[in-house]
This record gives C-alpha cells, structure tokens and sequence, in this order.
C-alpha cells in the first residue's frame, strides 16, 4: 500500500507535516518504537510509529531521523499526545532527509494504524500470492512439474514473509526455502504433527517448540498412493506429508487459510507425481516376493533380481547383494469408526518403511530411489540392493543421528564390519514421531536379515527378516526392531519366557543382593555386571570400578554368600548374566 493511502483515511487521524512529494512510497509493515537507535528492528519500507518518549532536546532528533533513513523506513507518524506538539527541530530533520512526518491525533490509538496497515498489507501480498500460486497450479497441472514444492515456499517467503518447509511423516525435510531444518526439529514437528492429527482435531496443528511457534498444515495425498477412501485416520496418519509454517496461523483470516491449503494441494500434486515413479520399484519388489514366497526356481528369482539391479542401482556394473526388511503395523481396538481389523494395516506399513529407510541425513523426496518395497497382508517387505561386501551402500545408520545409535547396539564392533542396514540405527531417528503417531493403540515392528549373495539366498532372508519382527513385537514399547544377529543369541530366547517364570528366576538370584545393596550402599548388583562384562577379569574389573582388587574381591565373595553361587562356574556366571538381562 502507499503512503498517501494512510493519509486519505481519516479513521487514522494522520496529519502530514512534511513530505508531499513522497506519498507514493510503498508501505511493507509497520513498527512502534521509542528506541533512539531502533535499526536493529528495520528491515526497510515500515511506517515507523513513535510516542516522542526519546525526545528530550532539539539534539535528538537529527541522529534519531537519520537512522530511520538510513534504514529506507517509508514514513514516521509521531503521537500529540506525549509532547502535544510535533518539535520543530523534528519537522526540520525530516525535511533535510526526504522523511514524510506524520502526526498523529492524541485520540487514535498506534494499535489502530498498526491494525490497518497489517490488514492491508497481508491482503494485497496475499492477493498478489494467490495469482502467483494460481499460475503455478496450471503449470504443475498441464505439464512437467514447475520446479517443484521448493518454487512455492520460495514464493511464500518472498511475498508473504514465511518460512516454510515440507516434511514427511517421520520429519525429514522434503523441500524448504532457506536454510535447512535441523533433524531433531523436524521429528519433534512431525511429532506433534501425528498427536494432534490422532486426536481427531483439524488442521492446522499449533507447535511450540524451543521457544518458537509453529503451524502444521497436513497434505493430504490424494493420489495414485493414497489409501482409497480412508475410514480412519489411522489407515493415513503415518503416511502424510505435512507443511511446518513458522508463524501463529491460529488469528489468520479465512482468505490466508485458504490460501496455505491451495499450498498444500499443490505439494500433493506434486507428491503424486514424485510417487508414480516409486510405483515400478514396488512392482519389481512384489513380483521377487510373490517369486520367493512360491518356492520358485533361484534362477527364474535371480532373472527378476537382474532386472531389478539397474532400476535400483543404475550404473552398477555386478550383481550387488541383497538385504530384507519386513515391518508391520498392529491397532489395538478404539472406539473410531473402522475396527482395528479392517484397517488397511499393509499400505501403511509399505508407505512408512519406505521412509524409514531413507536416509535421515539427506533431504528431498528423490533419496528412496534403491528402495524397492511391496506388501502382502499385513506386512511391509523391503528388498534393499547392497553394491558389495565392503562397499555397502550407505544406510540411514550413517546418518546425523547413527552414531548416536549406534551407542545402543550391543556389539557396534561387530556391526561395523557387517554391511548394510543394522536394526537399531534405522529407528533412531524416527521413534519419537511414530510413537507419538502411533499414540496408545498402536505397535510398529521391524525386522532385518543379513545380507546375501545370490538369489538361493532370499527365502532365507525372509524368514530371517520375519523371525526378528517376531523377536520385536515380543519386547515392550511402540515401535521395536530386531536384528539377525540376536537370532543366534539368548536374545532370541528371552522374549519368549513367560513373565511369572521371568519374575521367579530373577528374584531368585537378584532380590538378596538388592536388599542389601539398599541397606548397605555397596553397589553389588553394578559389581556383578561389571564382572561379568570384563569376562571375570579381576583386574579390568577394578580398574573399571575405580576399586582395589582385593575391595573387588571382597564384594565378589558377599555375591557368591548372599545367593549361595560360585562366580568361578560358567553355569552360575551364566544364570547371572541371563537374570540381569531379564531384571
């Protein structure tokens, strides 16, 4: 809007005191300030509201002016009601520096312009906006896409002053303008993103995270990928995109909503185009299950296999080797519409391990191209290509997040030699949003196979894949992944003990040394796990606990009395390791 504008309203109560001959500048925004240096808070084209509260002699006003010149400010309008007169010397240094002054009637309130002008000013960005997104749609509809999500949050940012960022489900970014996301803000977005969409309230979702106010806009695909008339929201909460705006959207006017929505359909539409090519991934993917699963021939498997390779792999010149993941959403009963039973579980768990293996570190919509994934019943399975043996491709445990995974797998040592994907590290990144998505009623479970060599290998892998989903959805928790690895170890074994057995054994061995380590203080159950973690070594074990050995030797033998065990068998070491693991 222009300044002269503002003076042709006479509910504003603004009398010009200087600066005919620049009427015509445009206002952007308005701000109220009694700061004598407000630069700092200038961007350039604001009306600058004052009280005159920094005005004490006619000194003041030169230096005051001249920053707000410097700035490129489009106009000052001071207040009558502090000083009731305009200083001269005021009206002087606007006229040196070509700085419309205003005066302001004492009986309007700077809320009142500052209302105004915002008004106005979000109404015509927000007209000029929409003819913009309007032009774009016609683009993206009629022909090769128009650049992309990344054109739109341009423009949302250049014409309407936000931030904005496309993520998926688990908070990886997918398209934004400016600087990138970081990770955890993107999952903790997501987060709050899948809670609120799980309660049932419409969108947009307000999010306050880290001192800063968020707006969720859900994008609803309504594609070739989209679930067919979902009954419940559970059957598309994990497989949506959403749109984080970093503004307050909850006192926007109805034309600005609508225009953030006409910004998500726009995304989804691209979504849609960007899935089509993730449609022949899932094709080879389920013409191998379908292959394995039938019991056929390892080489009519291994014809489909070279086939597969350089639609996910293009270029690579071998035969790489495969890895299997299977996963599997389970709802519990709830009182919406579909009963758990009919809720499509299969889609989802396709769409949401799709996510899950790409990598957290990079960003965009194209990173799953060597993910082929199908579904068969309830269950997601993913064919995943490994170029070799000692140049796997690398999994999203090398990501931002995977070395903080990787603290939490029982052998990393072991781990780092074995390529591929490893069970732990594909949910560190993600298990914060899905659980929140996943909220009460809801369990995912993961399995992961080892790597093969050759087709004959594959029905392995997917039993192998299968039986460690088993293995998670044995432990506690919302969303759980187990290994191959842990399918040659007591690990395997102990989901499976029932829990009065579990509860007998444990109390047995370790409720004696709990009880006194309550009455005394002297950490004999942290001694005994570190014993038995140095492997019996007297004197790592000290050194480990920052003891003396014969103090070691002293708490070894009050274990050995308590329970009536002798630390020197590998029987009694082994029932001490298995309680510990159960407790």
């Amino acid at each position: 809007m222009r300044l002269r504008a503002l003076l042709e309203t006479d509910a504003l109560g603004l009398r010009l005191l200087g600066g005919e001959d620049e009427l015509d500048r445009t206002v952007r925004g308005v701000m109220t300030t009694d700061l004598r240096d407000p630069s700092r808070y200038l961007s350039g084209g604001e009306l600058v509201l004052t009280g005159l509260a920094w005005h004490r002699d006619a000194a003041d006003s030169e230096p005051f002016v001249r920053i707000l010149a410097g700035a490129g400010v489009a106009g000052l309008a001071a207040g009558e009601a502090e000083l009731r007169d305009i200083p001269a010397d005021l009206v002087e240094a606007c006229r040196h520096h070509r700085l419309p002054l205003f005066a302001v009637n004492e009986t309007v309130a700077f809320a009142t312009i500052t209302e105004h002008v915002v008004r106005q000013v979000s109404g015509e960005r927000a007209g000029d906006l929409a003819a913009v997104v309007d032009r774009h749609r016609r683009l993206m509809t009629s022909g090769p896409a128009g650049g992309g999500p990344e054109v739109v949050l341009d423009l949302l940012t250049s014409d309407l002053d936000l931030r904005a960022w496309v993520l998926s489900p688990t908070g990886r970014q997918i398209a934004g303008a400016g600087a990138p996301l970081p990770g955890p803000l993107g999952a903790a977005l997501a987060g709050h993103h899948l809670a609120a969409t799980r309660t049932g309230r419409r969108g947009p979702h307000r999010a306050a995270v880290a001192g800063t106010t968020y707006s969720l806009f859900p994008i609803r695909n309504t594609g070739r990928g989209a679930v067919p008339a979902a009954r419940d929201v559970r059957e598309s909460v994990l497989s949506d995109w959403l749109l984080a705006v970093e503004a307050d959207a909850s006192d926007w006017p109805a034309a600005r909503l609508d225009l953030l929505q006409g910004v998500t359909q726009l995304i989804a539409v691209e979504r849609d185009r960007r899935d089509a090519a993730r449609t022949v991934r899932r094709r080879l993917a389920q013409e191998v299950l379908e292959l394995v699963q039938a019991g056929a021939a390892p080489a009519e498997i291994a014809a489909r296999l070279r086939v597969a390779a350089p639609v996910l792999l293009p270029g690579l010149g071998v035969a790489p080797q495969w890895q299997v993941v299977v996963a599997r959403v389970d709802w519990g009963a709830t009182g919406q519409t579909a009963a758990a039973g009919d809720i499509a579980s299969g889609p989802v768990a396709q769409a949401l391990l799709e996510e899950i293996l790409v990598d957290p570190a990079v960003s965009g919509p194209d990173s799953a191209d060597r993910i082929a994934v199908a579904h068969t019943g309830e269950e997601a399975v993913a064919l995943v290509p490994l170029p070799t043996a000692t140049t796997a491709a690398p999994g999203p445990e090398e990501g931002a997040s995977g070395e903080a995974a990787r603290a939490d797998v029982e052998d990393a040592d072991a781990l780092d030699e074995e390529p591929g994907l490893h069970a732990d590290a594909l949910l560190a990144s993600v298990r914060e949003p899905l659980a929140a998505g996943l909220a009460d009623d809801g369990r995912l479970t993961l399995g992961v196979s080892a790597a093969v060599h050759s087709a004959e290998g594959l029905r392995g892998a997917l039993e192998e894949a299968r039986h460690a989903r088993r293995v998670a959805a044995a432990r506690p928790g919302r969303v759980c992944a187990a290994g191959h690895h842990e399918l040659a170890s007591h690990v395997l074994l102990l989901p499976f003990v029932p829990d009065d057995v579990r509860r007998a054994f444990t109390a047995r061995l370790l409720d004696p040394l709990r009880d006194y380590d309550r009455r005394h203080r002297a950490e004999l159950i942290e001694t005994l796990e570190a014993f038995l973690d140095c492997d019996g070594s007297w004197t790592r074990c000290a050194a480990r606990l920052h003891l003396h050995v014969n103090t070691l030797r002293y708490r070894v033998g009050r274990i050995e009395q308590l329970t009536g065990r002798d630390l020197s068998r590998l029987e009694d070491k082994l029932d001490f390791f298995l309680a510990l693991r159960m407790s």
